[in-house]
């Protein structure tokens, strides 16, 4: 039977625009916090129809691949996060979710699994990030029926095309979007963001340059282009007084916050893992807590910020880790302590404190970001549509979402960094950026936003399921399927642990030896039902051996 879910007004626009496409490809570009997942994952399953075909999900990070598979899960739909090149598909899965850099490498291995399938490529300029990768995904994907790429933000490259895109001149300038939902838009709807507000602040700063010579300015001051960086890298020193400055500004706030958004987080992102460190360190000295830190080589940071995102805890820092794709709606303030300032990058930070929350009537959030004329100029453009926003309609804004992180930052040999000194908090010429909005509170009166109801057909029936008992909505909170084979995988493996310590047998043999007992070609390839039925194999083999 058909499960009928609601969308968003965008969400079912683009629903019905994505089935009466004329081309393979579809890109959808919407603000963070819009809900491009559910749009996509909906898109997915109305595509097939009922009929079972390949489904491959790539997406910038490791951590997104078990996101995209969890929430893939509360649409009747199992894809595999874990999958590797040398792993078949399971029976009992829809298809894999990987990342853009597996993509690549793995391009052989996925040109035949996704042959006249369904590609959903996500945040899809990553696909430009490296030509390699750029032809890596064409060739993998190359093959696929269909590919839905989804962006937060419209995008332009002149350098590297990316794959499946329309320009507007050719291979390079604008990208053609077939569907667009922008943040005035998702303003002016209501509940969908949040307005985002820009505390910025002026410094002096002073440096010694690559060539020994002593260098001071303000952001306010023109500096040659060289210097650019280093000015900012130096209002970035944590042993400086510019960044503690803003620090225990941005520690206030979210302070104030909290005695109404109990739950309400702050978020750093940091320039590297040396100065995410030293920022967690001023933190916990300002506000008396310990903040969780996000490096990109720790092997745990997908479990960090999923414990984060469901905790209390106050300030999380982070390097690129929560630039992008991840969900931590209770994030209300965050600090721009990066040297990256492209214009991507900075929308994409942006959307981390973007989603609207369900429940509160007033929930303005704050971006702290230093005074350079080039995060300026990207606050000033998200800014004038949140204000314009606020003319149409005096309810709930937000800001407009984002996309890419390519930065590309100077390396600075020899700089030093001398001293940094906060000179005033910035005030906007509107009045409405670098000061609090609190006399004006913007306030939902509408309630949460209204939803659109929109019948799916059923999900595609997978083999290795008949006994298991049918879910009555395919869209309820069940628990991801590739979790639970994961769990298996490990209890099988405590079996051959055990066995070959009792046999003084290599593990590799008791893998052989199960397998055949159980009628499994490969453990990776193997259903739920064969995973069950191959511990129970290996059980009724430890009774043999131990006579319990």
């Amino acid at each position: 039977m058909a499960t009928t879910v609601t969308l968003r007004r965008w969400q079912r626009d683009a629903l019905i625009a994505f089935a009466d496409r004329p081309l393979p490809d579809f890109l959808a570009v919407a603000c963070p916090g819009a809900g491009k997942t559910t749009f996509a994952l909906a898109a997915v399953r109305n595509e097939l129809g009922g009929v079972r075909r390949p489904v491959v999900v790539t997406v910038p990070t490791a951590h997104l691949k078990h996101q995209w598979a969890q929430a893939a899960s509360h649409f009747g739909l199992h894809l595999e996060p874990e999958w590797r090149p040398d792993h078949g598909l399971a029976a009992d899965m829809h298809g894999v979710v990987v990342t853009y850099a597996q993509a690549a490498s793995a391009r052989h291995h996925l040109r035949q699994l996704a042959k006249e399938g369904i590609v959903v490529l996500d945040e899809v300029h990553h696909a430009a990030s490296d030509r390699s990768w750029g032809d890596g995904v064409f060739h993998a994907f190359e093959s696929a029926g269909v590919r839905l790429l989804l962006s937060g933000t419209p995008f332009r490259t002149d350098d590297n095309p990316i794959p499946f895109i329309r320009y507007t001149f050719g291979d390079h300038g604008e990208a053609v979007s077939d569907f667009e939902y922008g943040y005035g838009e998702a303003l002016e709807e209501g509940g969908v963001v949040r307005p985002v507000y820009f505390p910025r602040f002026d410094g002096h700063m002073e440096w010694m340059d690559a060539n020994g010579a002593l260098k001071e300015a303000t952001f306010r001051d023109e500096v040659d282009r060289a210097d650019w960086s280093a000015r900012l890298r130096t209002a970035l020193d944590i042993d400086g007084n510019w960044l503690p400055t803003v620090l225990e500004r941005a520690a206030s706030r979210l302070s104030r916050i909290r005695t109404s958004h109990e739950n309400a987080g702050g978020l750093v992102i940091a320039i590297d893992h040396e100065h995410a460190r030293e920022i967690a360190a001023k933190l916990s000295t300002i506000t008396g807590s310990v903040p969780e830190v996000v490096l990109s080589d720790d092997p745990k940071a997908s479990e960090k910020i999923a414990a984060f995102a469901g905790s209390t805890a106050e300030w999380i820092v982070a390097v690129r880790m929560i630039s992008e794709g991840v969900d931590v709606p209770r994030l209300r303030v965050a600090v721009f302590a990066t040297t990256t300032t492209t214009a991507l990058f900075f929308r994409q930070a942006v959307g981390r404190i973007a989603r609207w929350t369900p429940g509160l009537t007033t929930q303005p959030a704050y971006f702290f970001v230093p005074d350079d004329h080039r995060l300026r100029n990207h606050a000033a453009s998200i800014a004038l549509q949140r204000r314009h926003s606020v003319e149409k309609r005096p309810t709930p804004e937000t800001p407009r979402d984002v996309a890419e992180l390519d930065s590309r930052e100077e390396q600075l040999s020899m700089f030093t960094a001398l001293s940094s000194t906060v000179l005033d908090e910035v005030q906007a010429p509107t009045g409405l950026d670098g000061i609090d909005p609190d006399e004006a509170p913007v306030h939902s009166t509408a309630g949460d936003l209204v939803g659109h109801p929109f019948d799916l057909p059923p999900p595609p029936p997978l083999a290795g399921r008949e006994n298991e008992p049918a879910v009555p909505d395919a869209l309820a909170d069940i628990r991801s399927r590739f979790v639970g084979k994961r769990e298996l995988r490990d209890r099988n493996s405590d079996r051959v642990r055990t066995i070959a310590q009792i046999l003084n047998w290599e593990h590799r043999a008791v893998n052989g030896e199960l397998n055949r007992r159980s009628g499994i070609f490969r453990i990776t390839e193997a259903t739920t039902q064969q995973l069950e039925q191959r511990l129970k194999t290996a059980d009724a083999w430890l009774e043999e051996l131990t006579g319990r």
